[in-house]
């Protein structure tokens, strides 16, 4: 199983409005100010300790390096990353259509989690599943959870 997560506003968060993860040490805090929101560390070693793989699929132009490395500090492991830059070269290519800003099923993901409406409607429509995470959602690892058990049924 396949699962992938947006970064702005779903797992990096404004510490001033969600519970984070404990700051990482310095100078890592330096070379990698966003901050993951609560909870992060151990939904992302239940799933892996449950056989899926864990994916960010963000719009963002971070480098794979920067987010692989951010999140290894926290002891995670991400099987793959796709960035803006990745999904402009390999979802919308040389189409003359313009394709979602996200494409979960380009990639065979099975479940997608993002806090922009936008992309649950686009999932609605291309028909990828998407999990929508609110900013003050206090339940949202034991709902991912839920959904996976779901899908694996």
């Amino acid at each position: 199983m396949r699962i992938s997560f947006d970064l702005d506003d779903t797992l990096f968060v404004n510490p001033k409005k969600t519970q984070t993860e404990p700051e990482l040490s310095f100078p890592f805090s330096v070379l990698y100010p966003d901050r993951l929101r609560a909870g992060t560390v151990s939904l992302m070693k239940y799933l892996h300790e449950h056989g899926a793989e864990v994916w960010i699929y963000t719009t963002s132009f971070r480098s794979e390096r920067y987010i692989r490395n951010l999140f290894r500090c926290y002891h995670i492991q991400i099987d793959e990353v796709v960035n803006g830059a990745r999904h402009a070269r390999e979802v919308q290519g040389n189409k003359a259509e313009a394709m979602p800003s996200k494409y979960p099923s380009h990639y065979r993901i099975d479940l997608h989690i993002d806090d922009d409406i936008s992309v649950l409607e686009n999932g609605k429509y291309y028909g990828f599943r998407v999990y929508l995470i609110q900013e003050d959602d206090k339940h949202w690892k034991e709902n991912i959870i839920t959904q996976v058990q779901k899908i694996k049924k």
